[in-house]
């Protein structure tokens, strides 16, 4: 559901991850929750799943924020949510083959992006939030954990913080120093 909002931000929340690999589908799961909930009209939801490269080339239709929902394993407990401000597409390294279409990590999508982006002239977000769930377990079955189950709705709060933020107006520097 969405409600009118007056900025001309765009935000696409994705949810990558494997359904069929147990806690890997907690972007998948937190975006399906999310998408009942209302948000602004400049906000997309999209269920990704392991379709990496799909999400590069939708990038290239010009978005102002993106925030990529994940399992994100950082050593914490089980159910732990992070929300991590990634700088720039160029600030993460690819941890596998970039252009293995079903496996494709949050950065290996953000460095695909990069590669495309200068190729193409397309225009990479100029903000990317990852909103990650540490997992109890990446094994084969579907279905989340307990503790990454319980951990959904924490997320869905941290998502609508940042679209709430991708609202406001950022004032860049230059801006700000012809104001003086």
């Amino acid at each position: 559901m969405t409600e009118d909002c007056e900025t001309g931000a765009r935000t696409l929340v994705a949810g990558v991850g494997n359904i069929f690999l147990g806690d890997d589908g907690f972007g998948v799961e937190t975006v399906r929750v999310l998408a009942t909930h209302r948000l602004p009209a400049h906000v997309e939801v999209v269920d990704i799943g392991v379709r990496g490269v799909h999400l590069a080339y939708q990038l290239l239709d010009g978005y102002d924020t993106l925030v990529l929902v994940d399992a994100t394993a950082r050593g914490g407990a089980p159910g732990t949510v992070y929300r991590i401000d990634v700088d720039s597409p160029g600030d993460v390294s690819p941890q596998g083959p970039v252009l293995d279409g079903h496996h494709m990590s949050p950065d290996a999508v953000l460095a695909l992006l990069e590669t495309l982006s200068s190729g193409t002239g397309g225009t990479p977000p100029g903000r990317t939030v990852v909103v990650g769930c540490e997992p109890a377990s990446l094994e084969e079955g579907i279905g989340l954990s307990a503790p990454v189950a319980a951990a959904v709705p924490e997320a869905v709060r941290v998502i609508q913080e940042i679209v709430r933020e991708s609202q406001t107006p950022v004032v860049g520097t230059a801006a700000r120093e012809a104001g003086k």
